[in-house]
Formats: structure tokens, C-alpha cells, sequence
């Protein structure tokens, strides 16, 4: 399945873990209807690991754990489906999932046919205890192979970690999002080392396989499976402006029955979704910037149409100055143009002067623009 903008919706694993069960990924989705997430695009409803039993069945296929799915997976697929969203679900390319149920190795084609025949629109792939002496471009491609022949369209989220040179090969195992990044946590530093290690990988992003840079803390305040720790809002809001600038898919992990205002007003954000689906989908640029250190972070997209969307993260625990001068972004006062300027949270409008931006930012903060060329 190609998928022409970055996919967007929830996934159990952050806040649940193991503790998943067909009353909860209802009421999910029921939620996902009620608060404007569905209407914002947030559209796939993702089970992660742990829900099936720990054996396959005598014809070799899995088997939904009927104690927390007692309906069985159809019935869960059908009812995500009556409220205009689309259903998720989890293997792995081992013989094990990493949490240590059955894995899809040298079962892919049937596997792939049962997911078709339950209604499954997306499959994350996981990497845990695969075989030591077959290459992960191969196991992915199999299971891409099997995917498009099961008579399904199914999006595949191929989840390898960036392992073993991924994006030297991922697109060719017809994934449409592979994991560029190692797994996140509900602490701040995991967003600064995921937005780093994003940085050298921002080239293999775009139409038909976005980097994945994992599914979102936003919301979390250090509850659930991966909770550690907690952020506070605004480093959430530096986090998901982060994310949706880089065009990453924007994967839910909170437990959206407990949401509050503010994290809803985050994940809602109309212009920072807009610039994350924008029809374009070109890559990023990190920006030089003037006298900004490594903790204060600038990058440009351009965008379709002609606009531009610039964001300046602060990702130290001290106040800063974001500087830079339109040259970097292909401007120079020669033109005889410079940049209208409208903030994405605030709606602040500014006009640049002298060819150059500077933004004083405090602790962990950000601002992100979407700017448009007007004559000096």
C-alpha cells in the first residue's frame, strides 16, 4: 500500500503495554470519534504486542487471547470500522514478538491472510529474535510480499529500530513508514537523542516511506508502559511540533479516555498537521543558524505552493536565541523579498526585517512558522 502522506492515529503500546483488551481498544475508538481526533486525520487504531495466545493453533495460525479479546479480532476490526477509522495490528519479523508471544518468521504468507480475512489495515512489524543468519532486507521483504498479495490493502509499518542500515533497503519490502529511530520514552531526553538521531536520516523520508520516529509521548506525565519519568506541556508541544515538522507519522500513545484540554489542543494543532500532511512531503533542512549552540535546533521545509514552514526548538533547560539569516533558506535581500511570518500555536504575525530572524525562547520551548514570500 502507498501511502502519500504521513499516516496518523494511536497506538496501544505506550500507556498499555500487555494490558490490552477489546473493551478498551473500543472505548478508544469511540474517543478517537467523540474528541475531533478522527476528524483531524488521526484515522488508524493500532493493537501493539500481547494479544494473542502464546501458541499457534493446529493449523498453524495465531490465535487472539480470548480473555482479553473474547469476540475474537473480526468483531474488534468490524466495530473500529463502524466509527470511520481504520484497524491496526502487531507482529514481528522473529519467531517471537519482543514481548515473547508467536513471531510471523516463515509464517508471513498465512499470517498475511488471516489479518486480511479479520479486516486489518495496518501492520506494524517488529525485529525482536529474528534469525541471526538472514538478513532483515529479506525478512521484510517477504513479509512486504505477502502483504500485497493477501487481497487486502494493508499499510506496512516496518519497525527494525533504523538496525542493520535500514534505509539502505527498507523500500524495497514495500513498507510504507519504517521506524527510523530507536524506541522512545515518556522523558525529555528521549525526544533530544530521537530528534538527533532523526538527523542524518531526514534524506530517505518521503512519499511512499516516511521515517517513523515513534509513536508519541504527548499526553502521558509519566504514566503507563513506557511512562518513566513524565514532560511537562510545553516540552509535549516542542516534542509533536518537532515530529510533524519532520513529517513523521503521528502516532498517539496516551490514554485518550483521560486526555486533557491542553494535550487535545496539542495533538489538534490544525497548521501543525497541515505542514505534517502537506501533499509535498520534501524533506527537511536543518538550518545553521547564527551563535545558536546544538541545543537550539532550526529547521525549514518547504512546502507545497511556495510557503515555508521554519521551526526553532530550544533543547536546553536555559533560556535561548534562535538566529538565522534568510540566505540559508535561499533568500538573500538581493531578491528584494523577505518573509511574512505567522506563528503556528499563538497566530503571531511578523514580518522579517534586515534578512535576518532572531527568537528568544525559553527553557525547552519552541516556535514554528509558516511563512510565505512578500516583496520587500
Amino acid at each position: 500500500m502507498v501511502k502519500l502522506t504521513p499516516p496518523m492515529g494511536w497506538n496501544s503500546w505506550n500507556t498499555f503495554g500487555e494490558n490490552i483488551s477489546e473493551k478498551l481498544i473500543m472505548e478508544t475508538a469511540d474517543i478517537m470519534v467523540q474528541s475531533g481526533l478522527l476528524e483531524c486525520g488521526y484515522d488508524y487504531l493500532v493493537i501493539d504486542d500481547c494479544w494473542s495466545l502464546r501458541e499457534r493453533d493446529a493449523q498453524g495460525r495465531l490465535v487472539p487471547d480470548p480473555a482479553k479479546f473474547p469476540n475474537g479480532m473480526k468483531a474488534v476490526a468490524d466495530y473500529v470500522h463502524s466509527k470511520g477509522l481504520k484497524f491496526g495490528m502487531y507482529s514481528c519479523a522473529g519467531n517471537l514478538t519482543c514481548a515473547g508471544y508467536p513471531g510471523s518468521y516463515e509464517h508471513e504468507f498465512v499470517d498475511a491472510e488471516t489479518f486480511a480475512e479479520w479486516g486489518v489495515d495496518f501492520l506494524k512489524y517488529d525485529y525482536c529474535y529474528h534469525s541471526p543468519i538472514v538478513a532483515g532486507k529479506y525478512l521484510y521483504r517477504r513479509m512486504g510480499l505477502a502483504l500485497e498479495n493477501c487481497g487486502r490493502d494493508i499499510l506496512f509499518s516496518a519497525c527494525s529500530w533504523g538496525s542493520d542500515e535500514t534505509h539502505e533497503w527498507i523500500k524495497e519490502s514495500a513498507a510504507g513508514m519504517w521506524r527510523s529511530t530507536g524506541d522512545i520514552f515518556d522523558t525529555w531526553e528521549s525526544v533530544k537523542e530521537l530528534t538527533k538521531q532523526q538527523e542524518k536520516l531526514h534524506p530517505f523520508n518521503g512519499v511512499g516511506c516516511f521515517n517513523d520516529m515513534d509513536m508519541l509521548i504527548v499526553g502521558m506525565y509519566g504514566k503507563g508502559n513506557v511512562g518513566l519519568k513524565g514532560c511537562n506541556d510545553t516540552q509535549y508541544k516542542t516534542h509533536y511540533s518537532i515530529w510533524a515538522l519532520l513529517g513523521s507519522p503521528l502516532m498517539i500513545g496516551c490514554d485518550l479516555r483521560s486526555m486533557n484540554e491542553e494535550t487535545r489542543k496539542i495533538l489538534t494543532n490544525k497548521e501543525l498537521i497541515r505542514i505534517n500532511q502537506d501533499p509535498a512531503c520534501r524533506q527537511p533542512v536543518k538550518l545553521s543558524g547564527i551563535w545558536c549552540g546544538e541545543d537550539m535546533v532550526i529547521y525549514a521545509r518547504m512546502l507545497a505552493g511556495g510557503d515555508i514552514a521554519i521551526g526553532i526548538f530550544n533543547l536546553s533547560e536555559n533560556p535561548g536565541a534562535g538566529r538565522f539569516n534568510l540566505d540559508e533558506l535561499g533568500l538573500p535581500n538581493s531578491t528584494g523579498r523577505t518573509l511574512e511570518m505567522t506563528e503556528v500555536w499563538t497566530g503571531e504575525k511578523l514580518l522579517v526585517t534586515n534578512s535576518t530572524i532572531s527568537r528568544n525562547l525559553a527553557p525547552f520551548d519552541c516556535e514554528v512558522f509558516r511563512a510565505r514570500l512578500v516583496r520587500q
